[in-house]
């Protein structure tokens, strides 16, 4: 996957069953992760968008992913079935859930009432 390290808040942060709770749970900000595989071509679609709002949206929102092969047990634990699958996550909590690849336009407009 072609996503960036876990490093400032205007990257996408690369998560595992082993830091879930610390990266998205524990954050204060909202946090997007997208559920994801490496063979899943909408997947390699939205990174780019991903990307994008990680950036746009540094201090107001993080950005995660989490592939879905190498983490079954949040992939379970979420009830993730298709790829992409993009969730919200607020106050430990996942607030909003979409499945599918999505125009950036798109996906801000249907988290906006949850940031």
């Amino acid at each position: 996957m072609e996503h960036g390290p876990a490093t400032d808040g205007g990257a996408v942060r690369t998560v595992t069953d082993g830091d879930f709770a610390a990266e998205v749970l524990a954050e204060e900000l909202p946090v997007l992760v997208e559920f994801t595989a490496s063979w899943c071509p909408p997947c390699r679609m939205l990174a780019p968008v991903l990307a994008d709002i990680a950036r746009e949206e540094a201090g107001r929102l993080r950005v995660a992913v989490l592939d879905v092969d190498a983490n079954p047990e949040t992939t379970a634990a979420y009830g993730v079935l298709s790829m992409p699958t993009l969730m919200v996550f607020r106050a430990g909590e996942p607030v909003r859930s979409m499945v599918g690849a999505r125009a950036k336009r798109r996906l801000m407009q249907e988290i906006a009432d949850v940031l």
